[in-house]
């Protein structure tokens, strides 16, 4: 099963959601993994709140902020929209999805940015069911 690796600077809201969407809607298809060059003390509350909302997924039970440093060797690494400090991880497939960050922006922005990456975590799982063929 292919290794996939979300990334962002703080491992604290985009790169959260998308590991747990990767968890709930591909677990059949890759295993899901986020980290960051940083982390914070805490995933995002609002990511934490909408995502539970939303999917009935608590990301601070099974989640915490971790360092790149710490992932396993991954097959794709996805970066979340970190401009010119995207770190380096080797793969065999990388992608940048470009997001901006929703933090400290209204519910609804934030909600379309969830909406955004489940719909990028689909096709990928997609992507990577065909590539399996």
């Amino acid at each position: 099963m292919k290794k996939v690796a979300f990334i962002c600077t703080h491992n604290s809201c985009r790169s959260q959601i998308a590991e747990a969407l990767g968890k709930l809607l591909a677990a059949d298809v890759f295993e899901s993994y986020s980290a960051g060059t940083e982390t914070k003390d805490r995933i995002n509350p609002d990511a934490v709140r909408l995502m539970k909302e939303r999917f009935g997924v608590d990301m601070e039970l099974t989640q915490r902020s971790k360092l790149i440093s710490e992932l396993p060797q991954v097959d794709v690494v996805i970066t979340m929209g970190c401009g010119v400090e995207c770190p380096y991880l080797p793969s065999q497939r990388r992608e940048d999805w470009g997001l901006e960050d929703p933090t400290g922006k209204s519910d609804e922005v934030f909600l379309e940015t969830i909406s955004t990456i489940e719909a990028k975590v689909l096709a990928l799982k997609a992507s990577l069911q065909e590539s399996l063929k």
